[in-house]
């Protein structure tokens, strides 16, 4: 009885907006339910009236970011992630998301503005891994600004180094990806290759490492790989619908089990929310059309491209497979 005395206090001397509410809970949750589905708009929309009558809240001011970086609103992903920062200014999470809003900001700048936002970029993931060496997303986002970013904006391999091996000692999946996305940025294909080979093998904790993994493989045309990348990212993450595709895509550079993959492909169509670190549908739409050439279903790779090239107009293996079948 005592204990519920003492919250009962405890809450009657803060504000009302710092009092925990169903409602507000609720809002948050409806919230969070429409960015898991992506529908951005309405996360906007509830999110922003919960900030009104929260103004202190960071988790809402994060959320808020997130959902104005999906939707390319990249002046208001700065304005919400500055609000978080400056109600938490530790919070290691906040500074991560504040520099990918810059980083966004940079890569959508004129050259001449550009220089100042990857700087600030820079600071806040310094600032993030500082405060939190364990926020391992913060530490990836430092070191592929490192190994990218050229030396008039604070960029270096040789600032990288000592972050990879912190990381390494701290979680060698972890290391091993941050050593195969520096060596893929220096083009050392062959290195690349045995850093993510032994970072999956590491069994990276998260299904967002997994897949970015599977990233790689793809790009490098590593069938084997992607299957390896779909088992392990399904055991990780049973519900996520990142494991079918790729799973697919193993299977039509195989050229195996081919109604297999187009069932897979079919699946992710269905599951697939609208989130910018998911193989959009565009590209599932094209790995099908490449199904149905390997089956010389010409007519339905035809149409799978022009589909793809109609949610993405600049698909450049669309544009290029369906140029040659002859297509438009």
């Amino acid at each position: 009885m005592q204990v519920y005395k003492s919250i009962l206090a405890a809450a009657l001397c803060l504000p009302w907006w710092q009092i925990p509410s169903a409602a507000q809970d609720a809002s948050l949750d409806s919230a969070k339910s429409a960015y898991e589905k992506g529908d951005y708009r309405k996360a906007i929309e509830i999110l922003k009236a919960a900030a009104a009558k929260e103004p202190a809240n960071g988790e809402i001011q994060l959320l808020l970011t997130k959902s104005y970086l999906e939707s390319h609103q990249y002046d208001n992903a700065v304005s919400s992630a500055e609000k978080a920062v400056s109600i938490d200014p530790k919070n290691s999470e906040y500074h991560q998301w504040l520099g990918e809003s810059y980083g966004e900001k940079a890569d959508h700048a004129s050259m001449l503005s550009a220089y100042s936002w990857a700087r600030k970029t820079q600071k806040e993931f310094e600032s993030a891994v500082t405060l939190n060496p364990k926020n391992f997303d913060a530490e990836q986002d430092l070191v592929e600004y490192d190994c990218t970013a050229p030396s008039i904006v604070g960029g270096g391999e040789d600032k990288a180094h000592p972050v990879m091996e912190r990381v390494a000692s701290l979680d060698p999946a972890e290391g091993h990806f941050a050593a195969g996305v520096c060596k893929a940025v220096k083009k050392d294909y062959p290195a690349a290759d045995a850093e993510y080979a032994k970072a999956l093998e590491s069994k990276p904790k998260t299904a967002d490492r997994i897949y970015d993994i599977g990233d790689y493989f793809l790009q490098r045309g590593q069938d084997d790989k992607l299957l390896e990348v779909a088992a392990t990212g399904e055991a990780v993450a049973p519900n996520d619908p990142r494991g079918m595709y790729y799973r697919a895509v193993g299977l039509i550079l195989k050229g195996e089990k081919l109604q297999d993959a187009e069932a897979q492909l079919r699946g992710y169509f269905s599951a697939l929310p609208l989130r910018s670190t998911y193989p959009t549908a565009a590209d599932a739409h094209y790995w099908l059309g490449r199904l149905y050439a390997a089956q010389k279903n010409t007519g339905g790779a035809k149409t799978e491209y022009q589909e793809a090239l109609k949610l993405n107009p600049k698909h450049k293996r669309a544009q290029e497979a369906l140029k040659q079948l002859g297509g438009q």
